[in-house]
């Protein structure tokens, strides 16, 4: 495998409910899976390929729970990457030169057959993990927008987070409540005040690195 490390931040917004029924290893509450995911690289190498600063996200549709397979799936990767850069994050992306089942990225890439040609765009970001406050913007891809959970009575901010110390996406995330929609690819989502997280992201093609 090719030596690669990705350090830096992610936001994700699904359809299901708060807190994700996927991050509890059950099944999802709306009966399928959808996605969209922005990652912020902080900093990052694909062998000799440096990634530092660029973006990237990932646009996911499966008819049923993800483990069942047959999904979509469309990366985007930031337009200021040049081609070997670009070629480095699909490859990530798509699951290359990382052992079975080691990171997210294997996992949907394996259980989505279905695969969009990569779009290149400008993606702006700002969020901050602490406050779960923020948004991202794909080109004329998709929209994201995070804020925290309300509280059910008061409408106050509740805070809760999650831990997965086996986890193969990240150890500690932020929950959050997240509006996402996509107006461009070929991938057609949108949902309101849903599942979403921030994390630290430190991967490569072992897994999560403590």
């Amino acid at each position: 495998m090719k030596d690669w490390n990705i350090q830096g931040e992610e936001l994700a917004n699904c359809n299901c409910n708060y807190g994700c029924p996927c991050q509890f290893g059950v099944l999802p509450n709306t009966g399928n899976c959808e996605a969209v995911v922005v990652y912020d690289i902080e900093k990052g190498h694909y062998g000799d390929t440096q990634l530092d600063g660029l973006r990237a996200a990932g646009i996911y549709y499966w008819p049923g729970p993800i483990h069942e397979g047959n999904g979509r799936m469309q990366l985007v990767v930031d337009e200021r990457a040049d081609a070997d850069q670009r070629t480095a994050l699909e490859a990530i992306m798509s699951g290359e030169d990382t052992e079975e089942m080691a990171t997210m990225w294997f996992v949907y890439s394996a259980m989505s057959p279905n695969k969009h040609k990569t779009l290149y765009a400008p993606i702006d970001l700002d969020w901050d993990i602490e406050s779960r406050k923020g948004h991202a913007k794909i080109g004329d891809i998709a929209d994201v927008e995070v804020g925290p959970i309300p509280n059910i009575v008061s409408g106050d901010p509740h805070r809760v987070s999650i831990q997965l110390p086996h986890g193969f996406e990240f150890r500690h995330a932020e929950m959050a409540s997240g509006k996402s929609k996509t107006s461009g690819g070929e991938i057609s989502l949108s949902f309101d005040a849903t599942h979403a997280h921030l994390a630290k992201l430190n991967l490569s093609g072992h897994g999560v690195a403590t």
